[in-house]
């Protein structure tokens, strides 16, 4: 099974499954079509959108449960 790391990049991300773009829109991320997307990491796409290195942890952690099946 595939896990998410902060270090890897928003395309990436998406790649793994299609329903990760709901999880990055609903938490603010409006990135997913965005240029930048493409050669920026979770982490940074989480600075810059002004969230503190815990909220980026907090949603790898919540990505990470909707791939194991938790999250629904």
């Amino acid at each position: 099974m595939a896990k998410v790391s902060k270090d890897m990049i928003i395309s990436d991300i998406i790649s793994i499954d299609k329903g990760i773009v709901g999880i990055l829109l609903q938490a603010g991320m409006h990135c997913i079509g965005c240029h930048a997307s493409t050669g920026e990491t979770l982490e940074d796409a989480g600075f810059v959108h002004g969230f503190d290195p815990q909220e980026v942890d907090q949603l790898v952690e919540y990505i990470n449960s909707y791939l194991e099946g938790a999250v629904v």
